[in-house]
């Protein structure tokens, strides 16, 4: 069974390869992932280590968490599992919904809505 690790508070200079080397020390190390952005191609700051055992991955987040790397002290824990988001509108399950209002969008009260 494997580990997965939170990595975050992380210098914009860490790679993939040096968080699957810092992780090694401990064990196997499955995946060494840091998070990118889209846009700029710059790190966002955090990542994920998925290790071979959870014996590993315990030893590797009590040695790693709270470490100083270049100046920035280190989050290290078990990574929790996804959220599913709540988006604001858009379309979803019912459809297009901009809002929950009854009183507010087209054909309830003249041109543009409103209660006006």
């Amino acid at each position: 069974m494997s580990s997965k690790i939170y990595v975050g508070n992380l210098p914009y200079s860490v790679t993939d390869s040096t968080l699957r080397s810092n992780f090694s020390e401990f064990g196997g190390v499955a995946s060494a992932k840091v998070m990118m952005d889209r846009e700029t191609g710059r790190s966002k700051g955090f990542g994920f280590v998925e290790m071979a055992s959870a014996d590993v991955a315990q030893a590797a987040i009590k040695a790693l968490d709270g470490m100083s790397v270049d100046g920035r002290s280190i989050v290290v824990n078990l990574a929790r599992p996804r959220e599913e988001s709540r988006g604001s509108g858009g379309y979803g399950a019912d459809c297009f919904k901009a809002t929950t209002r009854a009183d507010v969008g087209y054909g309830n009260g003249g041109y543009g809505g409103g209660r006006y």
